[in-house]
């Protein structure tokens, strides 16, 4: 063990003190699907200096049958055990690193490309926090949306089914080290939300995808399913993702605020910047933020999802908030993106947000008037045009569209991942589009 690091060294004792017999290594789709495969512990040396070699053409958006050999480097730092499994005989898990054959990352890690973006913003002198607040529901099982509860927001009653399921994840979640803020009921009947206590950009994205693995794992264990779609039931709200992000300075300040702001918000002009960086490519990022077919169904109907271009303080329609809890805290101050939904690739949707957030801060953007006292969700996009309020866009079609020719996302993500995007998700628009719904059945067929 003498070439090993600290952290690895750990891990092996840490593997034989728990009776640790298999150590699972976990790494991400480009579409945020979790993917892992088992080792034993006696091959964890091994892989800590050489890598776990697999064949990168079986996973959608890495590489096709040429140039598909691929090389997993488990990451010490993100061992824990797996508390859902038993306690002899365990099982842990490492995120990985992927790498081509030479050693290089593979540009089309979702990791990696966070792994970047975070290093831009190191560039410009900045570390990068990162909070996430993420809703689901509980359904009787996988075939259908039976609903386990009629609850609504924050229910502390019979009326909340899953008291219970939301207590066990917690506790799961802290157990593997990810500090939970708060778990509660959420508006629609069996829809609920645990929120992630902010950390680094990569750290939290590792949280995200462990988060929405154990909410399954804990569901299952108690006979029912969870789903993360982003709207499964029409006649109620979808399940977002909330991005909470603050970028901290060099001499370890909070450069998002600044209790002398002009318009009494405590934001810096760094933090505005940020703001309409957000606001100018957040149109060309939804796809990233918002990548399936039924994502864009969260921005119509019952609970409609912010999609209008614009950010306030108070006001929860605006795609952009600055929470207010504790209005003079230089810890607190940040801002909250309001339209990801927890489908999406939390590296790949991380990466997004940052990236053009810190574009706005390159280009000396500065953001339009907050607005605070209108309901933007009661307007038509004609509506807020007309008051100068671009909207997200309305379709999947579109957004790939916007996607294709942002060379920002490009840049971003990287030609290999970018171009994985737009084929596959112009292919699940044009399936859709050919697809006859029920509505179309029930609404035509016997008039038409």
């Amino acid at each position: 063990m003498e070439n090993l690091n600290p952290e690895q060294d750990f891990v092996l004792k840490t593997v034989k003190s728990r009776d640790v017999h298999f150590v699972r290594c976990w790494f991400s789709d480009a579409l945020g699907n979790m993917k892992s495969f088992a080792m034993v512990p006696g091959e964890l040396e091994n892989a800590f200096a050489n890598g776990m070699g697999f064949d990168g053409s079986c996973i959608d958006g890495f590489s096709r049958t040429q140039g598909s050999d691929m090389l997993a480097f488990p990451q010490a730092s993100t061992f824990q055990v797996l508390p859902w499994r038993p306690e002899s005989n365990a099982v842990a898990r490492m995120f990985c690193n992927i790498c081509t054959p030479d050693g290089k990352p593979f540009a089309g890690d979702p990791r990696n490309i966070l792994v970047r973006t975070v290093q831009k913003a190191a560039d410009m002198g900045y570390m990068v926090n990162i909070g996430s607040d993420l809703e689901f529901f509980y359904f009787k099982d996988a075939e259908d949306t039976q609903i386990l509860d009629r609850g609504s927001y924050f229910d502390l009653t019979s009326l909340d089914y899953a008291s219970d399921l939301r207590r066990d994840t917690v506790l799961a979640l802290e157990k593997m080290g990810i500090p939970v803020e708060y778990s509660h009921h959420e508006v629609a009947p069996s829809q609920h939300e645990i929120d992630l206590r902010y950390s680094d950009a990569l750290s939290m994205a590792d949280a995200v995808m462990t988060y929405k693995l154990v909410v399954k794992e804990i569901a299952l264990k108690h006979g029912v399913h969870a789903s993360f779609m982003p709207k499964p039931l029409q006649e109620y709200p979808g399940s977002a993702m909330h991005v909470h992000i603050s970028l901290v300075d060099e001499d370890g300040n909070n450069a998002f605020f600044d209790e002398a702001d002009p318009i009494g918000y405590n934001l810096s002009s760094t933090a505005k910047s940020f703001i309409a960086g957000i606001l100018k490519y957040a149109s060309e990022f939804c796809l990233v933020t918002n990548q399936y077919v039924n994502s864009y169904k969260r921005f119509f109907g019952v609970g409609s999802a912010p999609s209008a271009l614009a950010w306030a303080r108070g006001n929860r329609s605006a795609l952009v908030r600055i929470p207010g809890y504790r209005p003079n805290s230089q810890e607190s101050c940040r801002i909250e993106v309001r339209n990801p939904d927890p489908a999406s690739n939390p590296y790949l949707a991380f990466s997004a947000l940052l990236s053009a957030g810190l574009a706005g801060i390159q280009e000396g953007l500065e953001p339009p008037a907050p607005v605070e006292m209108s309901d933007l969700g009661t307007s038509s996009r004609e509506e807020l045009l007309a008051d100068g309020i671009s909207s997200l866009p309305e379709t999947l079609g579109q957004a790939v569209d916007l996607f294709a020719n942002s060379q920002l996302m490009r840049d971003t993500l990287g030609e290999h991942t970018h171009s994985y995007l737009v084929r596959t998700k112009r292919a699940e628009w044009e399936a859709y589009q050919g697809a006859v719904s029920p509505w179309e059945l029930n609404r035509f067929l016997a008039v038409l």
